[in-house]
């Protein structure tokens, strides 16, 4: 992977679940890429700025999706999307960008008052119609489900948030000393569900969610753009 992103020299790189060997910083920004990383907390930040990562993604507590703590085994401090970009955008000499729970562009603004130099919305996109969210999925976001998110590492062997669904209902009481190691989980619980999905069951998907979920829109990706924009420019109004 290394290699081709070498060979391919995309604008920007991120990395999420920890930092790959600093040689492969260095590589990738010798060939002018912009590197990202995800942390969770303030050592992790720390961390990604010692090593030359040029911004800091800030993933709250309330994000879907994998959970990007360097050591799944360590203590979560749970630290929420804003608190942690207010401490991070205090403490590190690089931009912050917020990301967990951002849904429109009220909370583009509440972020970016708060220091960060970006917000970053996923959850928020699943819905698009240029999304490859299957139908049972988009459902889901759109209908009660979203309104009930859990965190769970049964799905994938690592912790992550998703839509409460028939999946997380089975694995609610699995020790976490049960599930095998990611992505031996990942693989057979996507075997599950291709099996579930092929009978018209679709809940035993990785419906990845943030806690924002309730504000998902079907849209297409540019109207949904335009529309955080919009609403992030009357929400810096003055007044």
């Amino acid at each position: 992977m290394q290699a081709v992103l070498l060979a391919e020299k995309p604008p920007v790189v991120s990395f999420h679940f920890g930092l790959p060997a600093l040689d492969v910083i260095d590589a990738l920004r010798a060939a002018g890429v912009v590197l990202l990383a995800t942390a969770t907390n303030l050592s992790e930040a720390k961390a990604a700025a010692a090593a030359g990562i040029d911004a800091v993604v800030t993933q709250g507590y309330e994000a879907g999706g994998h959970r990007g703590v360097f050591d799944p085994a360590a203590p979560d401090d749970r630290l929420g999307t804003f608190a942690l970009t207010r401490l991070l955008v205090k403490t590190l000499d690089i931009p912050v960008i917020a990301a967990g729970g951002i849904m429109d562009g009220a909370g583009v603004a509440a972020a970016l008052a708060l220091g960060a130099a970006a917000a970053q919305l996923g959850t928020a996109f699943v819905a698009c119609s240029e999304s490859l969210a299957d139908a049972g999925y988009r459902a889901a976001l759109l209908g009660p489900a979203a309104e009930h998110t859990v965190r769970t590492a049964a799905i994938s062997g690592r912790p992550a948030r998703c839509l409460a669904n028939r999946f997380t209902a089975i694995v609610a009481d699995i020790s976490p000393a049960s599930i095998p190691d990611y992505p031996i989980a990942y693989d057979a619980g996507k075997a599950l569900h291709a099996t579930a999905k092929a009978k018209g069951e679709f809940g035993y998907g990785a419906q990845w969610a943030g806690q924002g979920a309730p504000l998902a829109r079907s849209l297409p990706a540019a109207e949904l753009v335009a529309r955080l924009r919009d609403k992030l420019d009357a929400a810096r109004l003055p007044g």
